[in-house]
Protein backbone atom coordinates (compact mmCIF):
# COMPACT_ATOMS: atom_id res chain seq x y z
CA UNK A 1 0.00 0.00 0.00
CA UNK A 2 1.57 3.80 -0.77
CA UNK A 3 -0.55 6.74 -0.12
CA UNK A 4 0.60 9.84 -2.42
CA UNK A 5 0.98 13.48 -1.07
CA UNK A 6 -2.12 14.52 -1.25
CA UNK A 7 -3.82 11.79 0.71
CA UNK A 8 -4.78 9.08 -2.12
CA UNK A 9 -4.77 5.43 -1.64
CA UNK A 10 -2.63 3.36 -4.49
CA UNK A 11 -2.85 -0.25 -3.98
CA UNK A 12 0.14 -1.91 -4.29
CA UNK A 13 -1.62 -4.16 -7.43
CA UNK A 14 -5.32 -3.77 -9.27
CA UNK A 15 -7.51 -4.60 -7.76
CA UNK A 16 -9.40 -7.68 -8.99
CA UNK A 17 -12.83 -6.96 -10.40
CA UNK A 18 -15.20 -9.40 -8.03
CA UNK A 19 -18.62 -8.85 -10.07
CA UNK A 20 -19.17 -11.94 -11.92
CA UNK A 21 -18.83 -13.88 -8.18
CA UNK A 22 -22.58 -13.42 -6.95
CA UNK A 23 -25.86 -12.28 -8.72
CA UNK A 24 -26.58 -10.52 -4.70
CA UNK A 25 -30.34 -10.02 -5.56
CA UNK A 26 -32.61 -11.32 -3.22
CA UNK A 27 -34.15 -14.57 -3.68
CA UNK A 28 -37.83 -14.78 -5.26
CA UNK A 29 -41.02 -16.16 -3.31
CA UNK A 30 -40.97 -15.95 0.84
CA UNK A 31 -37.57 -17.48 2.04
CA UNK A 32 -37.24 -19.13 5.61
CA UNK A 33 -35.04 -16.19 7.51
CA UNK A 34 -32.61 -17.95 9.71
CA UNK A 35 -32.10 -16.58 12.95
CA UNK A 36 -31.06 -12.77 12.72
CA UNK A 37 -27.52 -11.59 13.93
CA UNK A 38 -25.83 -8.71 15.50
CA UNK A 39 -22.33 -7.71 16.79
CA UNK A 40 -21.64 -7.16 19.93
CA UNK A 41 -18.09 -5.87 22.53
CA UNK A 42 -17.15 -7.94 25.13
CA UNK A 43 -15.89 -5.32 27.35
CA UNK A 44 -17.17 -2.60 29.18
CA UNK A 45 -16.26 1.01 30.30
CA UNK A 46 -17.65 2.18 33.52
CA UNK A 47 -21.38 1.06 33.46
CA UNK A 48 -21.83 1.31 29.49
CA UNK A 49 -22.52 -1.33 27.21
CA UNK A 50 -20.14 -1.43 24.12
CA UNK A 51 -21.78 -2.07 20.88
CA UNK A 52 -20.93 -1.92 17.19
CA UNK A 53 -22.19 1.12 15.46
CA UNK A 54 -23.27 0.14 11.95
CA UNK A 55 -24.96 -2.95 10.28
CA UNK A 56 -27.38 -3.36 13.04
CA UNK A 57 -31.11 -4.07 11.31
CA UNK A 58 -34.19 -6.07 12.41
CA UNK A 59 -32.30 -8.31 14.44
CA UNK A 60 -32.34 -7.80 18.51
CA UNK A 61 -29.25 -6.17 19.06
CA UNK A 62 -26.95 -7.51 21.69
CA UNK A 63 -25.32 -5.67 24.18
CA UNK A 64 -23.77 -5.85 27.82
CA UNK A 65 -25.23 -5.71 30.79
CA UNK A 66 -23.12 -3.24 33.19
CA UNK A 67 -20.46 -5.16 35.21
CA UNK A 68 -17.48 -3.82 36.70
CA UNK A 69 -15.23 -1.82 34.88
CA UNK A 70 -11.95 -4.18 32.95
CA UNK A 71 -14.23 -7.58 33.21
CA UNK A 72 -16.27 -8.99 30.20
CA UNK A 73 -20.10 -10.47 30.30
CA UNK A 74 -22.04 -12.63 28.18
CA UNK A 75 -24.17 -10.84 25.26
CA UNK A 76 -27.84 -9.98 26.62
CA UNK A 77 -30.57 -9.61 23.82
CA UNK A 78 -32.49 -6.40 23.87
CA UNK A 79 -35.56 -7.80 22.43
CA UNK A 80 -36.96 -4.01 21.74
CA UNK A 81 -34.42 -3.71 19.01
CA UNK A 82 -32.87 -0.80 20.57
CA UNK A 83 -29.78 0.08 22.39
CA UNK A 84 -29.39 2.52 24.86
CA UNK A 85 -28.02 4.72 21.95
CA UNK A 86 -31.16 4.57 19.87
CA UNK A 87 -30.48 1.12 17.34
CA UNK A 88 -32.61 2.28 14.46
CA UNK A 89 -33.72 -0.96 12.94
CA UNK A 90 -34.32 -0.74 9.47
CA UNK A 91 -36.87 -2.38 7.22
CA UNK A 92 -40.91 -2.12 6.96
CA UNK A 93 -42.89 -1.60 10.31
CA UNK A 94 -39.75 -1.02 12.60
CA UNK A 95 -40.01 2.94 13.00
CA UNK A 96 -37.07 4.01 12.44
CA UNK A 97 -36.29 7.41 11.53
CA UNK A 98 -36.49 8.50 8.22
CA UNK A 99 -34.32 11.13 5.62
CA UNK A 100 -34.81 14.61 7.28
CA UNK A 101 -35.83 13.46 10.89
CA UNK A 102 -33.80 15.15 13.52
CA UNK A 103 -31.54 13.03 14.82
CA UNK A 104 -31.70 13.69 18.67
CA UNK A 105 -28.11 12.94 20.19
CA UNK A 106 -26.97 14.05 23.35
CA UNK A 107 -23.95 15.35 23.49
CA UNK A 108 -21.97 15.08 26.56
CA UNK A 109 -20.47 18.11 28.33
CA UNK A 110 -17.53 19.22 26.42
CA UNK A 111 -19.22 17.49 23.35
CA UNK A 112 -20.68 19.26 20.40
CA UNK A 113 -23.86 18.05 19.51
CA UNK A 114 -23.86 16.21 16.16
CA UNK A 115 -24.67 18.34 12.77
CA UNK A 116 -25.25 17.80 9.27
CA UNK A 117 -22.56 17.31 7.74
CA UNK A 118 -21.28 20.26 5.04
CA UNK A 119 -20.64 19.34 0.85
CA UNK A 120 -16.78 19.49 1.56
CA UNK A 121 -17.11 17.07 4.45
CA UNK A 122 -19.60 14.35 2.38
CA UNK A 123 -16.95 13.66 -0.34
CA UNK A 124 -15.60 10.51 -0.23
CA UNK A 125 -18.10 9.21 1.87
CA UNK A 126 -20.68 6.61 1.73
CA UNK A 127 -23.80 5.19 2.92
CA UNK A 128 -23.94 1.53 2.58
CA UNK A 129 -27.90 -0.37 3.22
CA UNK A 130 -27.42 -4.41 3.12
CA UNK A 131 -30.36 -6.92 2.90
CA UNK A 132 -29.43 -9.64 5.55
CA UNK A 133 -30.03 -13.13 4.69
CA UNK A 134 -31.89 -13.36 1.37
CA UNK A 135 -34.58 -11.92 3.39
CA UNK A 136 -36.31 -8.10 2.56
CA UNK A 137 -37.41 -7.89 5.62
CA UNK A 138 -33.89 -8.24 7.44
CA UNK A 139 -32.05 -5.37 6.63
CA UNK A 140 -28.95 -3.04 8.38
CA UNK A 141 -27.52 0.62 7.48
CA UNK A 142 -23.65 1.84 7.66
CA UNK A 143 -21.12 4.38 6.25
CA UNK A 144 -18.01 3.39 4.37
CA UNK A 145 -15.31 5.37 2.28
CA UNK A 146 -14.30 5.80 -1.26
CA UNK A 147 -11.06 4.25 -1.94
CA UNK A 148 -10.40 4.93 -5.61
CA UNK A 149 -12.38 6.52 -8.40
CA UNK A 150 -13.33 3.06 -10.24
CA UNK A 151 -15.57 2.26 -7.06
CA UNK A 152 -13.88 0.71 -4.36
CA UNK A 153 -15.30 0.99 -1.04
CA UNK A 154 -13.74 0.85 2.72
CA UNK A 155 -16.30 -0.25 5.32
CA UNK A 156 -16.26 -2.58 8.28
CA UNK A 157 -16.52 -6.25 7.89
CA UNK A 158 -20.07 -6.08 10.61
CA UNK A 159 -21.64 -3.52 8.41
CA UNK A 160 -21.85 -6.29 5.42
CA UNK A 161 -21.77 -9.28 7.25
CA UNK A 162 -24.18 -11.99 6.19
CA UNK A 163 -25.42 -9.38 3.68
CA UNK A 164 -26.71 -11.07 0.22
CA UNK A 165 -27.41 -7.51 -1.31
CA UNK A 166 -25.11 -4.26 -0.91
CA UNK A 167 -26.54 -0.49 -2.13
CA UNK A 168 -24.25 1.98 -1.55
CA UNK A 169 -25.07 5.83 -2.21
CA UNK A 170 -22.44 8.14 -2.86
CA UNK A 171 -23.49 10.94 -0.90
CA UNK A 172 -21.29 13.68 -2.83
CA UNK A 173 -23.34 12.82 -5.55
CA UNK A 174 -26.47 11.06 -4.70
CA UNK A 175 -25.98 8.42 -7.21
CA UNK A 176 -26.85 4.96 -5.46
CA UNK A 177 -25.08 1.40 -6.71
CA UNK A 178 -25.29 -2.50 -6.45
CA UNK A 179 -21.97 -3.39 -4.28
CA UNK A 180 -20.81 -6.59 -4.12
CA UNK A 181 -17.92 -7.73 -1.67
CA UNK A 182 -14.12 -7.96 -2.68
CA UNK A 183 -12.79 -9.32 0.72
CA UNK A 184 -13.72 -9.22 4.28
CA UNK A 185 -11.50 -9.76 7.52
CA UNK A 186 -13.64 -10.91 10.17
CA UNK A 187 -10.62 -10.49 13.15
CA UNK A 188 -9.49 -6.91 11.75
CA UNK A 189 -13.25 -5.72 11.25
CA UNK A 190 -12.42 -4.58 7.45
CA UNK A 191 -14.58 -5.44 4.35
CA UNK A 192 -13.63 -3.94 0.91
CA UNK A 193 -16.57 -3.36 -1.38
CA UNK A 194 -16.80 -3.04 -5.15
CA UNK A 195 -19.26 -0.66 -6.77
CA UNK A 196 -20.78 -1.66 -10.53
CA UNK A 197 -20.17 0.48 -13.01
CA UNK A 198 -18.69 3.45 -10.85
CA UNK A 199 -16.13 5.96 -12.48
CA UNK A 200 -14.48 9.00 -11.74
CA UNK A 201 -15.50 9.19 -8.03
CA UNK A 202 -13.95 11.14 -5.66
CA UNK A 203 -12.20 9.54 -2.88
CA UNK A 204 -11.06 10.36 0.64
CA UNK A 205 -7.83 11.56 2.13
CA UNK A 206 -5.76 9.32 4.29
CA UNK A 207 -3.40 10.62 6.82
CA UNK A 208 -1.89 7.23 7.19
CA UNK A 209 1.55 7.65 8.92
CA UNK A 210 0.32 10.73 11.06
CA UNK A 211 0.62 9.67 14.85
CA UNK A 212 -3.03 10.34 16.77
CA UNK A 213 -2.19 11.25 20.60
CA UNK A 214 -4.35 12.00 23.24
CA UNK A 215 -6.48 15.18 23.15
CA UNK A 216 -6.10 15.66 19.43
CA UNK A 217 -9.22 17.37 17.33
CA UNK A 218 -11.11 15.19 15.66
CA UNK A 219 -14.25 14.85 13.68
CA UNK A 220 -16.13 11.89 12.10
CA UNK A 221 -18.71 11.88 9.40
CA UNK A 222 -20.98 8.63 9.19
CA UNK A 223 -24.85 7.82 8.75
CA UNK A 224 -26.06 8.11 12.00
CA UNK A 225 -29.04 6.16 13.02
CA UNK A 226 -29.24 4.77 9.12
CA UNK A 227 -31.49 8.00 7.86
CA UNK A 228 -29.25 8.03 4.93
CA UNK A 229 -27.92 11.37 5.97
CA UNK A 230 -24.42 12.16 6.86
CA UNK A 231 -23.70 13.49 10.35
CA UNK A 232 -20.38 15.01 11.80
CA UNK A 233 -19.65 14.45 15.14
CA UNK A 234 -16.71 16.62 16.48
CA UNK A 235 -14.74 16.01 19.69
CA UNK A 236 -11.17 14.79 20.80
CA UNK A 237 -9.38 11.51 21.04
CA UNK A 238 -9.79 10.27 24.80
CA UNK A 239 -6.85 7.62 24.31
CA UNK A 240 -5.03 5.85 21.89
CA UNK A 241 -3.86 2.06 21.57
CA UNK A 242 -7.07 0.58 23.19
CA UNK A 243 -8.35 -3.36 22.57
CA UNK A 244 -11.81 -4.65 23.04
CA UNK A 245 -12.98 -8.59 21.56
CA UNK A 246 -15.53 -8.60 19.20
CA UNK A 247 -17.82 -11.35 18.53
CA UNK A 248 -21.68 -12.42 17.54
CA UNK A 249 -24.50 -13.13 19.52
CA UNK A 250 -24.99 -16.55 17.66
CA UNK A 251 -21.44 -17.51 19.18
CA UNK A 252 -19.23 -17.75 22.15
CA UNK A 253 -16.26 -16.46 20.49
CA UNK A 254 -14.77 -13.71 19.68
CA UNK A 255 -11.98 -11.72 18.11
CA UNK A 256 -9.83 -9.03 19.29
CA UNK A 257 -9.54 -5.54 18.09
CA UNK A 258 -6.33 -3.68 19.24
CA UNK A 259 -4.45 -0.47 18.10
CA UNK A 260 -8.09 1.38 18.71
CA UNK A 261 -8.36 4.70 18.99
CA UNK A 262 -10.93 5.90 21.87
CA UNK A 263 -12.76 9.00 21.04
CA UNK A 264 -14.94 11.64 23.00
CA UNK A 265 -17.43 12.08 20.68
CA UNK A 266 -21.21 11.72 19.36
CA UNK A 267 -20.80 8.64 17.54
CA UNK A 268 -23.72 6.78 17.34
CA UNK A 269 -25.49 3.32 15.47
CA UNK A 270 -25.05 3.66 11.67
CA UNK A 271 -21.69 5.03 11.80
CA UNK A 272 -19.47 2.11 11.64
CA UNK A 273 -17.39 1.96 8.95
CA UNK A 274 -17.35 5.81 8.53
CA UNK A 275 -14.10 8.01 8.33
CA UNK A 276 -12.38 9.62 11.56
CA UNK A 277 -10.61 12.92 10.62
CA UNK A 278 -8.44 15.05 11.98
CA UNK A 279 -8.64 18.85 11.78
CA UNK A 280 -7.09 19.15 8.12
CA UNK A 281 -9.71 17.10 7.22
CA UNK A 282 -7.57 13.90 6.01
CA UNK A 283 -8.62 10.09 7.97
CA UNK A 284 -6.95 8.50 10.17
CA UNK A 285 -9.28 5.84 11.09
CA UNK A 286 -12.29 3.59 10.84
CA UNK A 287 -15.36 4.50 13.40
CA UNK A 288 -16.35 1.06 14.46
CA UNK A 289 -17.83 0.99 18.03
CA UNK A 290 -19.38 3.67 20.73
CA UNK A 291 -20.92 2.83 24.43
CA UNK A 292 -24.12 2.49 25.20
CA UNK A 293 -26.80 3.37 27.86
CA UNK A 294 -24.55 6.15 29.01
CA UNK A 295 -24.98 10.00 28.38
CA UNK A 296 -21.57 10.12 28.37
CA UNK A 297 -20.24 8.52 24.47
CA UNK A 298 -17.33 6.48 24.06
CA UNK A 299 -16.64 5.85 20.74
CA UNK A 300 -13.98 3.46 18.94
CA UNK A 301 -12.24 3.32 15.54
CA UNK A 302 -9.76 1.23 13.81
CA UNK A 303 -5.86 2.99 13.17
CA UNK A 304 -6.42 3.43 9.48
CA UNK A 305 -3.09 2.33 8.84
CA UNK A 306 -3.69 -0.61 10.01
CA UNK A 307 -7.17 -0.62 8.05
CA UNK A 308 -5.22 -0.09 4.85
CA UNK A 309 -2.61 -3.03 5.66
CA UNK A 310 -5.74 -5.15 5.42
CA UNK A 311 -7.48 -3.77 1.85
CA UNK A 312 -3.45 -4.26 0.74
CA UNK A 313 -3.87 -8.16 1.67
CA UNK A 314 -7.32 -8.26 -0.04
CA UNK A 315 -6.70 -6.56 -2.93
CA UNK A 316 -3.44 -8.78 -3.41
CA UNK A 317 -5.92 -11.33 -3.27
CA UNK A 318 -4.42 -12.95 0.24
CA UNK A 319 -5.28 -16.53 1.64
CA UNK A 320 -4.55 -16.16 4.75
CA UNK A 321 -7.23 -17.66 7.67
CA UNK A 322 -8.63 -14.62 8.00
CA UNK A 323 -9.57 -12.74 5.14
CA UNK A 324 -12.26 -14.40 3.22
CA UNK A 325 -12.19 -13.40 -0.59
CA UNK A 326 -15.25 -12.60 -2.49
CA UNK A 327 -18.77 -14.64 -0.91
CA UNK A 328 -18.30 -17.94 1.03
CA UNK A 329 -19.25 -21.23 -0.47
CA UNK A 330 -22.56 -21.97 0.78
CA UNK A 331 -25.17 -24.92 1.09
CA UNK A 332 -28.12 -22.82 2.12
CA UNK A 333 -28.68 -24.62 5.47
CA UNK A 334 -30.09 -23.06 8.70
CA UNK A 335 -28.69 -24.85 11.96
CA UNK A 336 -30.68 -24.97 14.91
CA UNK A 337 -28.69 -23.60 17.34
CA UNK A 338 -30.51 -24.74 20.62
CA UNK A 339 -30.85 -28.27 19.68
CA UNK A 340 -27.12 -28.65 18.14
CA UNK A 341 -25.87 -28.08 21.47
CA UNK A 342 -27.99 -30.80 23.12
CA UNK A 343 -27.05 -32.92 20.00
CA UNK A 344 -24.36 -35.83 20.02
CA UNK A 345 -25.72 -37.23 16.60
CA UNK A 346 -24.88 -34.54 14.47
CA UNK A 347 -25.97 -31.20 13.48
CA UNK A 348 -30.17 -30.25 13.75
CA UNK A 349 -31.21 -28.61 10.41
CA UNK A 350 -33.93 -25.81 11.50
CA UNK A 351 -34.67 -24.84 7.83
CA UNK A 352 -33.11 -24.94 4.04
CA UNK A 353 -33.33 -22.06 2.06
CA UNK A 354 -35.79 -22.29 -1.00
CA UNK A 355 -33.76 -23.30 -4.18
CA UNK A 356 -30.40 -23.26 -2.32
CA UNK A 357 -28.17 -26.73 -2.56
CA UNK A 358 -29.17 -28.20 0.28
CA UNK A 359 -33.21 -27.53 -0.18
CA UNK A 360 -32.91 -29.10 -3.91
CA UNK A 361 -31.15 -31.75 -2.70
CA UNK A 362 -34.30 -32.83 -0.06
CA UNK A 363 -32.68 -31.38 2.85
CA UNK A 364 -35.01 -29.95 5.57
CA UNK A 365 -36.74 -29.06 9.07
CA UNK A 366 -36.13 -31.56 11.53
CA UNK A 367 -33.25 -33.50 9.55
CA UNK A 368 -29.45 -34.09 10.68
CA UNK A 369 -26.84 -33.11 8.94
CA UNK A 370 -23.93 -36.18 9.83
CA UNK A 371 -21.05 -36.06 7.15
CA UNK A 372 -19.73 -34.01 4.61
CA UNK A 373 -17.55 -36.05 2.33
CA UNK A 374 -18.03 -38.88 4.67
CA UNK A 375 -16.37 -36.91 7.47
CA UNK A 376 -18.17 -37.08 10.58
CA UNK A 377 -19.66 -34.00 11.91
CA UNK A 378 -21.08 -33.20 15.21
CA UNK A 379 -20.66 -29.75 15.83
CA UNK A 380 -22.18 -26.36 13.53
CA UNK A 381 -18.48 -24.95 13.36
CA UNK A 382 -17.81 -28.02 11.99
CA UNK A 383 -20.23 -28.19 9.53
CA UNK A 384 -19.65 -24.45 8.44
CA UNK A 385 -15.60 -25.18 8.29
CA UNK A 386 -16.46 -28.47 6.39
CA UNK A 387 -18.38 -26.13 3.49
CA UNK A 388 -16.13 -22.88 3.70
CA UNK A 389 -13.44 -25.12 3.09
CA UNK A 390 -14.67 -25.76 -0.17
CA UNK A 391 -14.81 -23.08 -3.09
CA UNK A 392 -18.23 -21.91 -4.94
CA UNK A 393 -19.05 -24.27 -7.80
CA UNK A 394 -17.36 -27.44 -5.83
CA UNK A 395 -19.27 -30.60 -5.55
CA UNK A 396 -19.29 -32.42 -1.89
CA UNK A 397 -21.12 -35.17 -0.18
CA UNK A 398 -23.63 -34.23 2.35
CA UNK A 399 -25.34 -37.56 4.64
CA UNK A 400 -28.15 -36.63 6.39
CA UNK A 401 -30.56 -38.88 9.33
CA UNK A 402 -34.28 -37.80 8.39
CA UNK A 403 -37.08 -37.34 11.66
CA UNK A 404 -37.63 -41.22 10.63
CA UNK A 405 -33.72 -41.88 11.57
CA UNK A 406 -33.31 -43.01 7.90
CA UNK A 407 -29.86 -41.71 6.34
CA UNK A 408 -29.64 -40.23 3.24
CA UNK A 409 -26.68 -39.02 0.96
CA UNK A 410 -26.37 -36.76 -2.03
CA UNK A 411 -24.18 -34.44 -4.08
CA UNK A 412 -24.63 -30.69 -3.71
CA UNK A 413 -22.88 -28.14 -5.75
CA UNK A 414 -22.18 -25.20 -3.46
CA UNK A 415 -23.34 -21.69 -4.19
CA UNK A 416 -21.60 -17.89 -3.39
CA UNK A 417 -23.57 -17.16 -0.21
CA UNK A 418 -23.93 -14.45 2.23
CA UNK A 419 -21.04 -12.48 3.10
CA UNK A 420 -18.53 -13.65 5.88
Amino acid sequence: MSITPDGQYQPETPLTDPSAQINAEPMNGDPISPKKRSPWIAVVIATAAIVCVGGLGTAAVAVLTSTPAGTTSSATPNTNGLSGRGVVPQGPGTGGLQGGQAIGQQAAAGEATATSATAAQEVGVVTINTTLNYDRDEQAAGTGMILSSSGYILTNNHVVESSTNISVTVESTGKTYTAVVVGTDKTADVAVLKLAGASGLSSVSFAAAEKVVDGQSIYSVGNAEGTGNLVTAVGTVGAVNQSLAIGSDESTASENLSGLIQLNSDVVSGDSGGPLFDKTGRVIGMVTAASSGSSTVTGYAINIAQVLKVADAIEAGSTSSAIVLGYPAFAGININIDAAAQSTDGVPVQSTFPGMPANKAGIGEGDTITAVNGVAITTPDQLTAAIQSHKVGDSVSITWLDPQGVSHTAPITLVAGPAS
